[in-house]
């Protein structure tokens, strides 16, 4: 079991409710907010629209969310400074920039200028998150690893926890048939959590380990999310990777049943609201049906979660920790 500094571990507290489950949402979306809110021309997409959109989604996502995940950039000094954060709901922001250099099959993660771990920390966010682009059977990985050494350094420095998410992308013609792919993907999420959680990182935001259109088989599925939980050395939260609420329902049942601590889920559970013209009707749309997506997502991840700190401990506190702390 992994040992964690005390900021870690109250970083950690704060992210989970009060059974230790994390239960949150995604809202860091950039370029592609942009073209979901307009697919023809996303370059007229506003600011103030997504600073918008996204504040709404906090308005009245936050009280039953333990955490939300924003950018810097649209999302998560706006939502403080418009007071939509509740003082008992997490707050992750993230540090890379929209979108990757190093073309589509070498993806290189870059990080947001100006931006930085000790900023997150200095604003009272509660934790940290990047995105990786990854395939661990590629050159790249060495170049993405390299950054999760230094933000996961930075982060032991500054005392907050670090999410790391990791996402797989096609790689040749072959795998350009989805069926091709999907046949893969759990080998490449299971290694990758396997060598992401090899660094000093505290939370595996992962993917789910197989395609659901594609295998079918409960009992395979299932095995796979074992797999992962054995392969990542610290708590785990499942994404949505954009598929629909339903798909998303069961990927959280079966990756909590296998030993997961919970989901960050973003499009999954607001994407038909980027379609809504109306502010009032995105409204109503969001404290109906958004809200009782996320409110059964939470009852799910309850019911059969493992508490985070199932995987990690905080290191011995004695009556002289605060002289070496």
């Amino acid at each position: 079991m992994k040992k964690l500094s005390i900021g870690k571990i109250r970083g950690l507290q704060r992210l989970a409710d009060e059974k230790g489950i994390m239960a949150m949402c995604a809202l860091d979306h950039r370029d592609s907010l942009k073209r979901m809110l307009d697919k023809e021309h996303p370059e007229n997409v506003s600011y103030q629209t997504l600073v918008d959109f996204k504040l709404d989604l906090c308005r009245v996502l936050a009280p039953y969310a333990s955490a939300i995940l924003l950018d810097p950039v649209y999302g998560a000094g706006q939502a403080i400074a418009a007071g939509v954060l509740s003082k008992s709901t997490g707050l992750l922001v993230s540090l890379e920039k929209s979108g990757y250099s190093g073309g589509t099959e070498a993806r290189i993660t870059d990080l947001l200028p100006g931006w930085s771990v000790r900023k997150v920390k200095k604003m009272g966010a509660t934790g940290v998150k990047l995105l990786l682009y990854y395939r661990p059977d590629i050159d790249a990985a060495e170049k993405q690893l390299d950054t999760v050494q230094k933000l996961a350094g930075d982060c032991l420095a500054e005392d907050i926890p670090f999410v790391v998410e990791p996402v797989c992308y096609k790689v040749g013609k072959a795998e350009a048939e989805p069926q091709n792919f999907a046949g893969i993907k759990p080998q490449l999420v299971i290694e990758t959590a396997k060598q992401i959680t090899a660094f000093p990182i505290d939370v595996l935001k992962a993917e789910f380990p197989a395609d659901l259109n594609y295998e079918k088989d409960e009992g395979r599925l299932l095995g796979f999310c074992h797999q992962l939980n054995e392969a990542s050395q610290v708590p785990w939260v499942i994404l949505s990777a954009g598929v629909n609420f339903e798909l998303f329902h069961r990927e959280v049942k079966l990756a909590c049943q296998a030993g997961a601590s919970g989901f960050l889920a973003g499009r999954a559970l607001w994407q038909e609201a980027t379609q809504i013209s109306s502010r009032q009707e995105r409204l109503a749309f969001l404290e109906t049906t958004v809200a009782k997506r996320l409110k059964s997502l939470t009852e799910l991840a309850n019911a059969y979660g493992t508490p985070w700190y199932s995987k990690v401990q905080a290191t011995e506190v004695d009556e002289n920790w605060h002289k070496n702390y």
